[in-house]
């Protein structure tokens, strides 16, 4: 698979794998953590989520700045990554729940995931700049985009493995305390806490049988006790799940260093005057008016997939509440002994095992069509790309029509919950379409970004292209609120129409694009 490739590229993919495992195991749960510690409904924990998911983009482009102007992109990288470690930590110290004062331990989180953005911003987009250097070598040219395919496949490697150990370490703490899971209890638990006697006779119905079934070892005599015992195991798990992030960005720091001396090094482009030659020659023969053409490009092929990332995105949000309201859980549960692994969070690992499954199929496919001479343009995939996300919703949209509406789910029984409750194989087969979509547009787009951005600027175009992704995860909101506002076809429907207008615009730009990208 490496054939062919430069040296670098495995150390730089499996140093990606390491930092990806730890964001991942964060990012399965940071939606139902936040909601179960904090009692926080599904739109202020949208904030939070859309916030923070486009804070890491954003600062993307801090992180390229800095590296384009010290041009040390490895220095920035180092730092990045242990300043990730020190936010993982922030948040992963185990505090209590219902916490005694909301206030400060929602301020302290925040915090903890400010620093992790940062850190983010620094790694992220810079690392993807040294991909491209490696690729900026004339020997290495025509396998840019199968180069990014295989670096954005080790990032799903780590990213299918972080759910398991997420839901894992949470699902083992509950029983060590004997608890079983139930997504639906920590809600309840905060409104009984809350309300007391208030609370309306459905939900004291179901916390009364689901906290029954959630204790392994006798029985419930005193609500009020269990349901604080419950929250406080229930989100110590979540904490000590974060711990294990802590623990891939050191694995992920020792990959780097001892791969270090593999990567490109514009920062030390005086001791090796042949990639001074490079970079100058490219900068002096390109006019100012190519810099305007392919910056202009870049930006048109960053305004499109901003709706992408917008629709791909909900699987941290509205996905994952439309796991935990409408799908049947109880067929999820591996029982290891030790822990269980079950929950709507599971779901996340199956994107990545997608990516990690159709990679080597699709640079097949594509390799076969450029040996043919007939491999379509990067822009042109970018475009398929958004045609096959816009399919995936409108399966989520055919499937949603019979579902009652989010609005109506407090007033049902137990039973007619369970009742309405779709097969896993629903969130499979959706998966499997955006991952589909996701390996047209994402590996590509960095390649293209890559291979199109002038040389002085590849840190801060790099930047450029994950401070789109910003912009779309701040978008991501607009799910959440749609998801508990309108019948469930019509979110769905917001983004067949998001994605399907983005592939015409795409593809009506892909002559001039291809022209550029020469």
């Amino acid at each position: 698979m490496f054939k062919n490739h430069p040296k670098g590229l495995i150390g730089a993919a499996l140093s990606n794998m390491g930092e990806r495992f730890g964001f991942y195991i964060m990012m399965a749960i940071l939606t139902l953590f936040i909601s179960s510690k904090f009692g926080l409904a599904t739109k202020p924990t949208g904030y939070i989520y859309g916030v923070f998911y486009a804070s890491i983009y954003i600062l993307a482009l801090v992180g390229g700045l800095i590296a384009d102007k010290t041009r040390n992109y490895k220095g920035t990288i180092l730092f990045g990554i242990i300043l990730m470690a020190v936010g993982y930590l922030i948040i992963a110290i185990p505090t209590p729940t219902p916490v005694p004062n909301m206030a400060l331990y929602l301020v302290i989180t925040c915090l903890g995931l400010s620093v992790i953005a940062f850190g983010n911003g620094l790694f992220k987009g810079n690392l993807q700049a040294l991909v491209g250097q490696m690729y900026d070598n004339p020997k290495y040219e025509k396998m840019r985009d199968s180069g990014f395919q295989i670096f954005y496949m080790f990032i799903n490697i780590g990213g299918f493995f972080a759910p398991w150990i997420a839901v894992g370490v949470r699902n083992w703490w509950l029983k060590a305390n004997g608890f079983d899971y139930n997504a639906t209890l920590p809600e309840l638990c905060h409104e009984f806490i809350e309300k007391g006697s208030g609370i309306t006779a459905v939900n004291l119905s179901k916390l009364q049988e689901y906290a029954q079934a959630a204790t392994l070892n006798g029985s419930v005599s005193d609500l009020s006790s269990f349901c604080n015992q419950y929250l406080d195991v229930f989100n110590r798990g979540f904490q000590y799940a974060f711990m294990a992030a802590i623990v891939a960005m050191f694995i992920s720091l020792l990959i780097f260093i001892i791969n270090k001396a593999k990567f490109p090094d514009p920062a030390g482009a005086g001791k090796k005057k042949a990639s001074v030659a490079t970079i100058d020659k490219s900068e002096i023969t390109m006019s100012a008016n190519e810099i305007r053409q392919r910056i202009y490009a870049l930006f048109a092929v960053f305004g499109v997939v901003i709706f992408f990332w917008f629709s791909f995105h909900q699987n941290g949000y509205s996905l994952t509440y439309f796991a935990k309201d409408y799908i049947n859980l109880n067929i999820i549960n591996l029982d290891l002994g030790f822990t269980a692994i079950k929950g709507a969070e599971i779901f996340q690992c199956i994107n990545p095992f997608f990516v990690v499954f159709l990679t080597p199929i699709v640079m097949w496919y594509f390799g076969l069509l450029r040996k043919k001479g007939k491999e379509p343009s990067t822009p042109r995939k970018i475009g398929l790309g958004m045609g096959i996300a816009a399919l995936g919703y409108v399966f989520m949209l055919l499937v949603s029509i019979a579902l009652p509406d989010t609005a109506t789910l407090p007033d049902m029984s137990a039973d007619a919950l369970d009742a309405m409750r779709l097969t896993p194989w629903v969130m499979v087969g959706l998966y499997f379409i955006l991952t589909v979509a996701e390996l047209f547009i994402s590996p590509l787009g960095l390649s293209f970004v890559s291979k199109v951005a002038p040389p002085h600027l590849q840190g801060l175009m790099q930047g450029c292209w994950l401070a789109a992704t910003a912009i779309g995860n701040l978008l991501v909101i607009i799910g959440g609120l749609l998801y508990n506002s309108v019948p469930l076809w019509m979110c769905w429907l917001v983004f067949v129409c998001a994605c399907g207008l983005s592939m015409i615009l795409m593809l009506a730009m892909v002559k001039w694009l291809e022209r550029v990208a020469k």
